[in-house]
C-alpha cells in the first residue's frame, strides 16, 4: 500500500511539472477566457503521434466546449498517467493498453472506453538485404522493450510467417523512441517502427516487412479511465467522448484541416503529415469501438505480456458503452462537421 501511494506521488509530482513545462498546450482552448466555467478535464497522451491529434482537434474545433469541457492535453509517460489518473490528477489517458497491462496484472479499476484505430500502427522495417521473413532468423530486431506489447505481435507476426518468434530472433530493449537509429546505425538487422520511424527508414532505403494492421487483429490508441469517474461522473465521460467521435469523423471528412493541425501538434512538415494522412486514415474506427473479438486478442496479447494464466473477461478491461451512445445520439442528430 506504501508503494502504491508513494507511486501515486511521484506521478502527481511529474503530472505537475508537465503541466508547467508544457504550459502552452492550452493555447489550443477555444474561447479561453469563457472556459473558467467549464469543467476541466485532464487528458495525457503518451506522444505526437498522429492519432493523439485527435483531443487537440476537439479542443479547438469547439466540441469540448459544446459538451461543458475545458480539456487540457499534457505529454506524460504511460506509466505514469495511469498512476496520474489513479490519484485524481487526470481523468483520461490516451495509453489504453498501459491500462490493461495495470488491470491485468493487479485489478487496477480501470476501463478502455473508446478505440481510435482498429488496426495496430507499428511495422517491421528491415535492413535492404533481408528480402523474406526467414532472413531474419539469428538476426537483432530492435524493440521498445522485450515485454512491450509490440513486441509479443511481432513474436506472432514472425510465427506465422514461418519462424518460431520466440526463438529464432533476438529482440532487443533499445529504449522508447531509439529503435530507428539503432536500425540505421547498422547495429541492428530490423526494427518495429511507428508511422513516422517508418518513413525515415523507407527514405534511407530500409525495407518494410511487415505491417502490423495486416497481420493481426488488435485494436490501437485506445482511451481509459478510472471506474470512479464512471461511476461519479458519466455526464462528463459520456461528453467528452461525444467530443472524441466528432473529432474523428473532422478528421475523415476534412483532410486539409487535419493536416494543418498536425503539423502545429507535431511540429512536422504538411508532406509528412499528408503522408502520415493517406496512410492510415482509414485505421480510425467510426464507432470508437471495436468488436468482442478484437477485444479478446488485446486480452491475449496482455495475458502474454504479464505471464498470465487466467483469461481476462472483455468486461472488465472494457466498457464502450459510452461510446456506442454517443455514436447513436450523433447518428440520430444527424451531426456532421
Amino acid at each position: 500500500m506504501k508503494n502504491q501511494s508513494k507511486r501515486v506521488l511521484q506521478a502527481r509530482i511529474s503530472l505537475r511539472f508537465a503541466f508547467a513545462l508544457l504550459g502552452s498546450v492550452q493555447l489550443w482552448a477555444v474561447g479561453f477566457v469563457s472556459a473558467q466555467s467549464l469543467q476541466t478535464v485532464n487528458m495525457a497522451i503518451p506522444a505526437r503521434s498522429f492519432q493523439m491529434v485527435i483531443y487537440p482537434i476537439a479542443q479547438q474545433k469547439g466540441y469540448m466546449k459544446e459538451e461543458g469541457i475545458d480539456q487540457r492535453v499534457v505529454f506524460v509517460a504511460p506509466t505514469t498517467s495511469i498512476q496520474a489518473m489513479l490519484g485524481g490528477d487526470v481523468q483520461f489517458t490516451g495509453a489504453g493498453s498501459s491500462a490493461l497491462v495495470s488491470i491485468a496484472r493487479g485489478n487496477t479499476p480501470l476501463k478502455v472506453v473508446a478505440a481510435t484505430n482498429d488496426r495496430v500502427l507499428q511495422w517491421l522495417v528491415t535492413k535492404p538485404e533481408i528480402t523474406t521473413p526467414k532472413d531474419l532468423k539469428g538476426k537483432r530486431i530492435a524493440t521498445t522493450g522485450v515485454a512491450a506489447i509490440a513486441t509479443f505481435m511481432a513474436r506472432q507476426v514472425l510465427t506465422k510467417h514461418g519462424l518460431d518468434g520466440n526463438k529464432d530472433v533476438n529482440y532487443l530493449d533499445v529504449g522508447q523512441g531509439n529503435q530507428l537509429a539503432a536500425l540505421l546505425g547498422g547495429g541492428f538487422d530490423a526494427a518495429i517502427l511507428s508511422v513516422e520511424q517508418r518513413y525515415v527508414a523507407l527514405d534511407k532505403g530500409m525495407r518494410e516487412m511487415f505491417f502490423f494492421g495486416n497481420e493481426v487483429k488488435n485494436s490501437w490508441g485506445t482511451l481509459a479511465t478510472t471506474d470512479k469517474l464512471i461511476k461519479e461522473n458519466p455526464k462528463m465521460i459520456g461528453g467528452f467522448i461525444r467530443a472524441t467521435l466528432k473529432a474523428m469523423r473532422y478528421i475523415r471528412q476534412d483532410k486539409e484541416g487535419t493536416i494543418s493541425a498536425m503539423t502545429k501538434f507535431a511540429n512536422v512538415s504538411r508532406q509528412q503529415a499528408s503522408r502520415v494522412y493517406d496512410d492510415i486514415i482509414l485505421t480510425f474506427t467510426r464507432s470508437g469501438t471495436v468488436d468482442d473479438e478484437t477485444q479478446r486478442n488485446d486480452l491475449n496479447i496482455i495475458r502474454q505480456v504479464i505471464n498470465g494464466n487466467e483469461t481476462m473477461p472483455n468486461s472488465k478491461g472494457y466498457d464502450f458503452s459510452f461510446a456506442s451512445e454517443a455514436e447513436q445520439q450523433l447518428n440520430k442528430s444527424g451531426w456532421k462537421p
